[in-house]
């Protein structure tokens, strides 16, 4: 303790610019501004707004079973004198006319575990306490990996399978998990639908949640769109086009809060809602999202740091250092909490960069590199103690502070009694979603120009151009050989094109898992929608395709051959698209995704049968397995099945050889008539059990997840708990 209380001395008497504790904690709510004509003066507290008192009056009745609260107006920024920033221009259908009844969160002890997370301890969070109430913004604020989205996770019910829980969680008073539509979650990256506008991403959003008829969602869409301040770009792309730039970064996030209002849910957390967002943007989400609170809404969300504006809109904060509660409590009563443990905050420094500063342990780091240097002023840090005293400085200060036991009778009066349970607003049926993924996706694929019209113009391209080459080959005995040839680079290269979808198979996955998090979709739903819709698209590549390639080899001009023909093709193209999504579900990045399958194609297309006959191949590897699960194989000698079963050719003027026989040394078919009709099902139960494949995977890695380059990346980042 001598060791503590002498650097917080030496901390003291170096932050000379630091005011007392008295004089640095105003009664108001907490803005540094500055007074027209004065922005050569220093700032000061004088120069502050008045503000109105805004605690929040938290009673329970004794013969009651809910909690009432109080919540006055949030100050408003229309306040600000003239010389200070302007309020951000909200609509006036922003207002809500319906309330949102919140529900109030109480986590008693709680403490988290994640094996081999930590260097030195498995506990992400250490027996952390604290409450959040309807109509109020709580947020968990502290340093990289301090566990600020461990403990969001925790109080959602959405830890990974390998974290472990310890404590009590209680949501109005009982201790139960969240229902499905009585909260919602926003995650630190999500992955929006940029072909999309705000208004369609967010109406199909909401058929996906909500049970009940179309027409009756319309209306909580536009509710969320107002919710969020999207009015303006409610009918703009969410992703842009060539000619027009998508939505900012601050739209895209309030985008994607957008989508969990639309269950009008009780309690909302986002985690870190202010990512990658700049200053301004930042200022309008948390204004857009106090208006919100407004409602009724219980908002819980990690911040790693803020703005002076930003930080006086929020109502309490939990400050956590290495999965630590270093304070608990109103936002202004934590300036009061580093007063008293002796690290005032300078007047010219934001609150929320004071605290980080005080407890976050890299800055350490940068005080040894540069210890020898001084700038104008002096030292180049007026903080030289170090973070790890001041840590536990803070933690052993809150303990024993009026604070802590604020909190723990809080929680006691919180808990006492029950209060109303949170019921599940239902889900919409399985045929529904299936549905309007279907419909989403045929609505993507038809914007998406290089979803598949850019694999639509490469493959006809491509099939003029092989059919040009092998045009005017005849109907002789020695046209055999090449018209074989024909075939095998139409089918081995088309489907190597394929492999242009990769990108666009890769964000549908990214979608599915979001969703799929959120319970808004599920992997049986995912894939049938995702099947139904490119069916049309991979119906139209080969009906395109067979056509130009059919009629330039001059292949024998019969419907019934000609409808063959593009249905063994169709089925050839679904068996890719399946394989495809299967080698992109386990690798979940393009660049490795791209190589896998150019090496797969390349080894199937040795194995076909095509360079030397499958009779002749090596027993081990490349006749079993690889011949028998290489699907050119089968489409190619389907089509020769097609094209030279019951046909002969003349071998000078008296005998003539069958087309099996003329095929023998160049492929190997059947000599069976209906063995086509074998090879084409063959390639659709092959098509069938890659979508069996994706189901299993889709499912592995949402649970789990994990990819496969986790573990053959070798700079592939990971995320820590923060």
């Amino acid at each position: 303790m001598e060791e503590i209380q002498s650097q917080s001395d030496n901390y003291r008497s170096s932050s000379s610019s630091a005011s007392s504790p008295a004089s640095r904690v105003p009664s108001s709510n907490f803005f540094y501004l500055r007074k027209p004509g004065s922005l050569r003066q220093p700032i000061s507290f004088e120069d502050s707004p008045e503000w109105e008192d805004t605690d929040i009056d938290v009673r329970v009745e004794e013969g009651g079973d809910s909690i009432h609260i109080a919540t006055p107006a949030s100050p408003s920024l229309s306040k600000l004198n003239s010389g200070s920033l302007p309020s951000p221009p909200l609509p006036e259908s922003a207002i809500f006319a319906r309330k949102i009844a919140g529900a109030s969160i109480v986590w008693k002890d709680l403490t988290v575990t994640i094996k081999g997370k930590r260097k030195y301890s498995d506990k992400v969070v250490k027996s952390s306490n604290g409450y959040t109430l309807p109509g109020t913004m709580t947020v968990i604020m502290g340093p990289a990996k301090s566990g600020k989205s461990t403990l969001l996770r925790a109080l959602a019910g959405r830890l990974h399978n390998s974290a472990k829980m310890y404590g009590e969680v209680f949501v109005n008073g009982t201790k139960r998990h969240l229902p499905y539509g009585s909260y919602g979650f926003v995650e630190r990256e999500t992955t929006l639908i940029g072909s999309l506008t705000v208004r369609e991403f967010l109406y199909y959003s909401a058929l996906l949640q909500l049970p009940g008829f179309f027409c009756q969602k319309k209306s909580v869409v536009e509710d969320s769109i107002h919710a969020m301040s999207l009015g303006d770009y409610a009918n703009k792309l969410i992703g842009g086009h060539c000619y027009m730039k998508g939505l900012p970064s601050g739209e895209r996030r309030r985008v994607s809060i957008a989508r969990e209002l639309v269950m009008r849910p009780h309690i909302l957390f986002i985690d870190e809602p202010l990512y990658h967002l700049d200053s301004v943007s930042a200022l309008l989400m948390m204004v857009t999202l106090k208006k919100l609170a407004s409602t009724g809404c219980t908002l819980i969300f990690t911040i790693y740091q803020s703005s002076t504006e930003v930080f006086g809109l929020f109502d309490r904060i939990c400050l956590l250092s290495n999965g630590n509660t270093l304070f608990f409590g109103e936002t202004l009563a934590c300036l009061q909490h580093f007063s008293n443990a002796g690290f005032p905050c300078p007047i010219m420094q934001s609150p929320s960069d004071h605290f980080l500063r005080a407890i976050n342990t890299d800055f350490d780091r940068i005080i040894a590199m540069c210890k020898n240097w001084q700038d104008d002023q002096g030292d180049f840090s007026s903080v030289n103690m170090d973070t790890a005293v001041a840590i536990r400085t803070l933690e052993a200060t809150y303990k024993s502070s009026v604070d802590a036991a604020a909190v723990e009778s809080m929680i006691i009066k919180l808990t006492d009694k029950e209060g109303p349970l949170l019921k599940s607003k239902g889900k919409a049926s399985s045929a529904t979603r299936i549905a309007v993924l279907t419909w989403r996706s045929l609505l993507i694929m038809s914007r998406e120009w290089k979803y598949f019209w850019l694999r639509l113009v490469l493959c006809m391209l491509f099939t003029l151009c092989v059919g040009t080459v092998f045009s005017g080959l005849g109907h002789s005995l020695s046209s055999v050989v090449t018209r074989v040839a024909a075939i095998f680079v139409f089918v081995s290269f088309t489907s190597l094109l394929s492999i242009a979808g990769v990108p666009a198979h890769l964000k549908e996955i990214k979608i599915y898992a979001c969703e799929e998090s959120n319970q808004h979709s599920g992997a049986l739903v995912f894939l049938l929608g995702q099947l139904l819709a490119s069916i049309p698209f991979l119906f139209l590549i080969s009906v395109s395709s067979s056509l130009i390639f059919y009629f330039l080899i001059g292949l024998r001009d019969e419907f019934s051959l000609l409808m063959y023909f593009v249905l063994n093709f169709f089925t050839c193209l679904l068996v890719n698209e399946g394989l495809t999504l299967v080698v992109a579900s386990i690798w979940q990045d393009a660049f490795w995704s791209i190589l896998t399958l150019v090496c797969i194609h390349v080894l199937m297309m040795l194995s076909a049968g095509y360079f030397r006959l499958r009779s002749a191949l090596p027993g081990p590897v490349w006749t079993y397995p690889l011949s028998y699960i290489a699907f050119h194989t089968y489409a190619i000698q389907g089509l020769l099945e097609n094209e030279y079963i019951g046909t002969s050719f003349a071998v000078g003027q008296v005998r003539s050889i069958s087309g099996y026989q003329a095929l023998r040394s160049a492929y190997d078919i059947s000599p069976n008539s209906n063995s086509k009709w074998g090879n084409l099902l063959v390639l659709f139960l092959m098509a069938v059990g890659y979508r069996i494949l994706v189901f299993v995977l889709l499912r592995f890695r949402v649970r789990k997840n994990v990819s496969a380059c986790r573990f053959f990346q070798c700079n592939q980042n990971t995320n820590d708990a923060r």
